[in-house]
């Protein structure tokens, strides 16, 4: 197993390739933004399929949410992150070239994981997936994981805090005020109801 700890995750992905870690729904592979296709070759996944942009705190995915929508991804953020929720969103125009989708939006979450925060706080956000491959239920441990991923580096201290084990709910924004859901997870969004 490639165990790294925080420094040389940090190297790992500076250098281009993902790493594996911890969050508080699923484990992720995640890696910098401008490297999103080494996700998609590790995974085996379909680059029809967008990645979600995890960050540390609100602040760091603020620039990356479109001038339209930014007032209620505040309220969201504001209510329900960190947490088991990801909002999809209208890209900032600046950040489109990190985009992984075909219409201009960005999945955004902000996981309750203290590992994957403090991650993050140093690399800035990172493009993520579940850390399985595509079409296959993925572990929740360290162990299981690397089986699936032998040459990708897993972020330590173990064990690894208690996550769930349940994808977080999905949110779509359609316009002011109004948000659609796209996936059910653990999340109940009272704007929605």
């Amino acid at each position: 197993m490639n165990l790294v700890d925080q420094e040389s995750a940090l190297n790992t992905l500076k250098s281009g390739l993902p790493i594996i870690f911890p969050t508080d729904t699923l484990p992720a592979i995640g890696c910098l933004p401008n490297f999103s296709n080494i996700i998609y070759k590790f995974k085996k996944r379909d680059q029809n399929k967008p990645l979600i942009l995890m960050g540390s705190e609100q602040k760091q995915l603020i620039d990356y949410v479109h001038e339209s929508a930014k007032e209620d991804y505040k309220n969201i953020a504001s209510n329900y992150w960190p947490g088991a929720l990801t909002m999809v969103i209208p890209s900032s125009k600046k950040h489109t070239l990190i985009l992984t989708s075909k219409d201009l939006t960005l999945g955004l979450r902000i996981p309750n994981s203290n590992i994957a925060q403090s991650l993050m706080k140093e690399t800035g956000p990172l493009l993520t997936s579940s850390a399985n491959i595509s079409g296959f239920t993925g572990s929740m441990t360290a162990e299981g994981i690397a089986l699936d991923f032998p040459s990708v580096k897993i972020l330590g201290p173990f064990p690894w805090g208690k996550s769930s084990g349940k994808a977080s709910t999905i949110i779509s924004w359609q316009r002011s005020g109004d948000w659609r859901i796209i996936r059910e997870g653990e999340v109940l969004v009272r704007e929605l109801n």
